[in-house]
């Protein structure tokens, strides 16, 4: 049980140090560098920085467009962030409990780039000339993303979870 309290413990602070991260990118973005005012700068053949707000959820949809909606979007992902923070925390298996932790610290950074800008801010732009196989997107999106794909990896092939923390502390 200790060692289940311990993962979980970690669980939150993983997803700290991803809001954090995040949050600090995009004040960077927003104020260090000016991002906005820029537009875009490239970085390398592949990579640039483009500025991009998102007025939606996943992949723009659901967009909000008055202030009704956006704060009523800021409610719905704070009430699928605090299903998220149980699920992490009734959890038993230490991978999907990392995997809570980044979708739960990814969810949080973006609520509060809602709140505070009404958008939230994209600004990591992956190209092959001009072909983007994802949409731009920020640490946030990142985390939320290899969270759930980690998640439904281990949903769809490993049957029996293996790294169960109750079952080895049994």
């Amino acid at each position: 049980m200790e060692q289940l309290k311990k993962y979980r413990r970690n669980g939150l602070i993983i997803a700290f140090l991803i809001f954090a991260l995040d949050q600090v990118m995009k004040l960077f973005i927003v104020h260090s560098i000016g991002l906005r005012g820029k537009g875009q700068i490239e970085l390398l053949p592949f990579f640039n920085l483009t500025w991009a707000e998102n007025y939606g959820v996943s992949m723009g949809m659901l967009t909000a467009s008055s202030d009704f909606q956006r704060w009523a979007l800021v409610a719905l992902t704070a009430i699928i962030a605090l299903a998220v923070a149980v699920w992490m925390w009734k959890e038993t298996a230490k991978w999907d409990i990392v995997a809570l932790s980044m979708v739960l610290g990814g969810a949080a950074g973006n609520i509060v780039d809602r709140a505070m800008y009404g958008y939230v801010v994209d600004f990591l732009d992956l190209h092959i000339n001009g072909f983007r196989p994802f949409l731009i997107f920020n640490v946030a999106d990142a985390c939320i993303s290899i969270g759930v794909a980690i998640l439904l990896i281990r949903a769809l092939f490993f049957a029996k979870k293996e790294d169960d923390v109750q079952a080895a502390d049994s």
